[in-house]
């Protein structure tokens, strides 16, 4: 085992930073949300789950995904520099910490409920009136449900299920010695609520299941001794790749049904258990699962704070949330309207994406527009297509009753439904299933590729003409997250557009392979070249002494090539301000190799999901949009596409909005050169800029007066130079040991 000074040694010698630290850092971010004043208690915990649904994840998919290489013997060199091993030594040393930290603010809270008029009770506080409901409870209602599975020498050990709450109950024979102790599993189903509900007077009161069902446990146990009761739950790993081939697309989708399956069966990566547990209990589990002292989380009360979505949600407790704000309309049907000079609510949207480019800024700016265009289409006789792709759909989803409806109608409907979109993939063979029964041309996905991209053409007749209206967006169709997730969209009728993405359906769901599209940028072929020449282009102009600036909002940075490319235009001169959401693997601030780059995470009210780039280009700026990250896999491994805005408002209004979240003084994080981020403070004569809230009173005049370069990358203007750096240094230092 490596000595923690040495793996913090390596890992501050590397010149770029851990994709799955940089995560553990994005979950924090996530976390500081419970300690923000403003925020209700329902709020705060509504960010605990969101914590505890994240980890979940990441255990699944990223600690599964390296011990897809230990147990398989693969060598694997992390980009902190770190192997294997002694990287999971760091990785899940920094997990412990932060589980700690959560339940930490978790018990913080508890006391403060009764003034929220709930309370989370245990078993020792059920009172003499409520023990007639909650015995009735676990009589009719679990205790049905519920099986024992005992393990010993005449029983196999039980499969138990990922993510579920499980009791291991250690029993023995009366007066027996402990050699004849045997452990039986009760596994809790999951379409039972986490919490039975009760009320004292106007207090919601909300008992764990589990304290239910601890309480009656010896109902299963006749005439034998329980020697010990303890909690637990198991996450597998969940991270699977396929062995794709050009057979036909059913035994796709069949592999994928099978993969899936694999999940509840996959190795162990973690066990929560609750503290006071069976010493020899957790000892065999830990033999039979091959997992070490780090992966075992001990937990006071509430494994699994997922449950907390019960609490958030229930109806009785709305008033402890805050109102959500009303969408408002799109700046270009504000523009419609002006130039009207009275509202036209009865123009069709076809009629009004003719007019001009329509930039959408959910969730600021609604989905309805788009809604519209899909469910107008369906029902519209002039309209002869729909092409779309899709990656995730809400429950009930109007888009596939859309699709639905237009394949009744007799309109050719092209689907491309990515079927491995993860912890989506069930939903969607049913979704693809239904869509092709009635009619539509569906493809599962494309061979060894993640179809990630989001665009949509219609195909529609106009006199003697046929128009083809396109929407192209950052996000996915789906209803529900676009009130949740920023994200842009732009519908237009561009011809120049319509002629990209058409030739771009033809290659995904035919067999085409255009040399090159006019405005889009594509993976895996030509994205990661074409964005690192935009990159090229602003050092060559900083080098020439031109203008030259960069600024680029994506969810995760992570491409080696990509961030290199960064770390030569910083050398260069070039001012490059980073908007990145979660995982950053560049090291912003190191003197001789990034000094010239600001990395900031905004988390707040929504979850940031946009993705724009641009490139000042001496004064004409190239503003790119659409679904990819600067990842490896959005590169290398999906297929993906970015826009370029050539409508000049659209142009403006993007350049508004990264205004607006470089303005941003209540939900930014910055990244220091030391890996770790920290709460933006402000400045004694700045005021408080909250883009969540500011989206939605933006007006089009507001957004004229947006000036990227002049405001954020004109050179020695707002950029911290390696001197002022060294300057400050001394409290650097200390905020980071304050932090820690």
């Amino acid at each position: 085992m490596i000595s923690p000074e040495k793996i913090e040694e390596v890992i501050e010698q590397s010149q770029y930073l851990s994709r799955d630290l940089s995560w553990v850092q994005f979950n924090y971010r996530v976390l500081d949300q419970v300690t923000a004043q403003r925020r209700t208690i329902l709020e705060k915990f509504k960010f605990l789950a969101i914590t505890a649904s994240n980890l979940d994840e990441f255990f699944m998919i990223r600690v599964g995904s390296l011990y897809n290489y230990m147990d398989y013997n693969k060598q694997r060199l992390d980009y902190s520099g770190l192997r294997e091993l002694p990287f999971r030594q760091k990785l899940l040393h920094e997990s412990q910490e932060f589980v700690q930290k959560q339940y930490q603010y978790l018990h913080d809270l508890l006391p403060k409920c009764g003034e929220n008029n709930f309370r989370i009770i245990d078993g020792e506080e059920i009172l003499q009136e409520e023990e007639e409901a909650v015995a009735a409870y676990f009589q009719h209602t679990i205790f049905p449900m519920l099986t024992p599975m005992v393990y010993d020498n005449y029983h196999t050990f039980p499969i138990l299920m990922n993510k579920l709450l499980v009791f291991g109950v250690v029993t023995n024979i009366k007066g027996a010695s402990k050699a004849s102790r045997k452990v039986s599993f009760i596994q809790i189903p999951q379409n039972l609520p986490r919490f039975f509900e009760m009320h004292r007077g106007e207090t919601v009161i909300f008992l764990p299941i589990e304290e239910i069902i601890r309480k009656y446990v010896y109902k299963f146990f006749r005439n034998v001794d329980i020697l010990g009761v303890s909690l637990l739950r198991i996450t597998r790993n969940g991270d699977f790749t396929l062995d794709e081939s050009d057979d036909m697309e059913v035994d796709f989708v069949q592999e994928v049904k099978q993969k899936l399956k694999t999940r509840k069966t996959g190795r162990v990566v973690r066990l929560e258990i609750e503290k006071n547990y069976s010493t020899w209990m957790l000892s065999l589990l830990k033999s039979r699962w091959d997992i070490e002292e780090d992966n075992v989380f001990e937990v006071e009360k509430l494994i699994d704070l997922t449950c907390l979505w019960q609490i958030v949600g229930h109806k009785d407790l709305s008033e402890f949330l805050p109102l959500p704000h009303e969408p408002v309309k799109p700046l270009a049907f504000l523009r419609q309207e002006e130039n009207t000079q009275k509202k036209r609510h009865d123009d069709s949207i076809f009629d009004r994406i003719k007019k001009e480019d329509i930039v959408l800024h959910h969730p600021y700016n609604s989905m309805e527009p788009v809604l519209e265009m899909i469910e107008e289409a369906a029902e519209d006789p002039n309209v002869l297509a729909i092409k779309t792709t899709i990656y995730r759909l809400a429950k009930d989803s109007r888009i596939t009753s859309a699709l639905l409806r237009a394949a009744e109608n007799g309109k050719h409907v092209s689907v491309l439904f990515e079927v491995t979109a993860r912890f989506d993939e069930e939903n969607n063979i049913r979704e693809a299933k239904k869509l092709q029964q009635a009619g539509c041309f569906v493809i599962y996905g494309v061979t060894q590729l993640k179809t990630h991209t989001k665009i949509m053409l219609v195909v529609r007749k106009e006199g003697q003409n046929v128009v083809r209206y396109v929407h192209m967006s950052s996000g996915n169709y789906n209803e529900s997250t676009a009130k949740l997730y920023t994200d842009i969209g732009l519908l237009t009728t561009n011809e120049i557009y319509a002629r990209d993405v058409s030739e771009f359906f033809n290659a995904i769901t035919g067999h085409s392979d255009p040399d090159r599209y006019e405005q889009l940028l594509t993976a895996p072929n030509f994205m990661r070249h074409q964005l690192i020449a935009l990159i090229q282009n602003e050092t060559r102009n900083a080098l020439d002494g031109l203008p030259a600036g960069i600024c680029i909002k994506i969810n995760s940075l992570q491409d080696r090539a990509f961030i290199d490319a960064l770390y030569e235009a910083s050398q260069a001169g070039v001012p490059v301000e980073l908007i990145v959401r979660g995982i950053c693997c560049l090291r912003p601030k190191r003197t001789g190799l990034s000094e010239n780059i600001n990395v900031r995470s905004i988390v707040g009210d929504f979850l940031e999901h946009s993705r724009i780039f641009y490139f000042h280009n001496n004064g004409d700026p190239k503003i790119y949009s659409g679904s990819a990250d600067a990842m490896v896999r959005s590169f290398d491994r999906r297929i993906e596409s970015l826009f370029l805005l050539l409508n000049p408002n659209a142009i403006q209004q993007a350049i508004n909005l990264l205004s607006y979240n470089l303005k941003d003084t209540m939900n930014s994080y910055i990244l220091h050169e030391d890996s770790n981020y920290y709460k933006y403070e402000r400045s004694e004569d700045e005021s408080v800029f909250n883009q969540h809230d500011e989206f939605f009173l933006i007006t089009p005049e507001s957004v004229s007066q947006a000036n990227l370069y002049e405001e954020f990358l004109k050179p020695n203007q707002k950029l911290i130079t390696p001197q002022s750096q060294i300057e400050n240094n001394e409290g650097i230092e200390t905020q980071s040991q304050e932090t820690k």
